[in-house]
């Protein structure tokens, strides 16, 4: 299995949208309410949404599909949307990915990657280094407020 890693460019944005929601559906279910899970996948892109796309958004294809997808403020080292589509879960997406933004970062001279884990992704990002333990809640400019983990990586 071959990955492909390339910027995102705007045309990608209903695909990006498709594999969040999907992403999200499937691997955070049993964490969060359903309800607060199909608040938080709805709705389309937002002209924010396609400003960070084209500016922070870095994607993973195999076999022709988009299959991961991430991004990355190079200013302050804000590492988020990391999501997998659930059948290429365990494959080494979200790694190789990770192991890209955190190139970026380092090549930008960023000591230290900071994100908000969801429950289920926590164990992921402690095995890519990152630390924190602590729950907290992050309130979503849709109105619902979820439990999150705070997270940083010190760059060496």
């Amino acid at each position: 299995m071959s990955l492909t890693l390339r910027s995102a460019r705007r045309e990608d944005a209903d695909a990006v949208l498709e594999l969040r929601r999907s992403a999200i559906l499937s691997g955070c279910a049993g964490h969060y309410d359903s309800d607060d899970l199909a608040i938080w996948t709805e709705g389309g892109a937002s002209e924010a949404f396609l400003a960070d796309l084209e500016r922070e958004f870095f994607l993973v294809e195999a076999e022709g599909l988009l299959v991961g997808s991430g991004m990355i403020n190079l200013d302050n080292g804000r590492v988020d949307a990391i999501f997998t589509h659930p059948d290429w879960t365990g494959m080494g997406v979200a790694s190789t990915l990770m192991a890209l933004l955190e190139s970026l970062a380092r090549a930008q001279r960023l000591t230290r990657l900071s994100l908000d884990a969801t429950l289920n992704a926590a164990p992921f990002y402690r095995h890519c280094g990152f630390e924190g333990e602590t729950v907290a809640e992050y309130q979503s400019p849709k109105g619902i407020t979820l439990a999150c983990i705070p997270m940083e990586k010190v760059l060496d």
